[in-house]
């Protein structure tokens, strides 16, 4: 899709999957993820992912995984998923190591262009946890708009995470594209 010097952004494939599993853990869970800024160590311990839910994003023919890779090593991702109207934008991963330079910003840039262009979408739209604040005041500085509508943490599901409070909810973020 996309090429610098040393950086190329592709679709995934099925073998992508275990290095997609070990991008998305490292970027959010357990004590290497606190490298980074977008971590959710404080929030929920246990798995962010697992290699069902990510073959599953790979293969299906209404989503696009997309990778950022250096070399052969993946850096980031992100789940861009065809939905009735708009696109759902998800499984958003950039290793600690390569977190605040501008990486995360380019990719969601590429995601929103591939949504639009590849499916026609009028909109993109997320779901984020209610506590990350910081996080979500970068997604409202790249036109994200906070809709108020929140839905609840699936407690008991532990393929999402174990939380470590009880309070926790997702609210969706909704951006115009085009």
């Amino acid at each position: 899709m996309t090429s610098t010097t040393h950086r190329t952004v592709r679709i995934a494939g099925l073998a992508d999957v275990d290095a997609l599993v070990d991008l998305v853990e490292s970027a959010y869970r357990g004590e290497s993820s606190r490298a980074g800024w977008t971590h959710e160590a404080d929030l929920l311990d246990g798995q962010r992912t697992d290699r069902d839910m990510v073959t599953a994003a790979v293969t299906s023919p209404d989503s696009s995984v997309l990778v950022v890779e250096e070399g052969a090593r993946l850096v980031a991702c992100c789940q861009v998923e065809r939905r009735d109207d708009h696109a759902y934008f998800g499984m958003f991963a950039v290793a600690p190591s390569q977190q605040g330079g501008g990486l995360g910003r380019e990719l969601l840039d590429v995601a929103e262009r591939h949504a639009e262009q590849e499916w026609g979408a009028g909109e993109m739209r997320m779901t984020v946890i209610t506590q990350r604040d910081e996080l979500i005041a970068w997604y409202e500085r790249r036109g994200y708009v906070r809709t108020g509508e929140v839905t609840p943490f699936p407690y008991g599901d532990e393929r999402f995470g174990l939380p470590r409070r009880r309070d926790l909810a997702f609210e969706t973020l909704v951006k115009k594209l085009g």
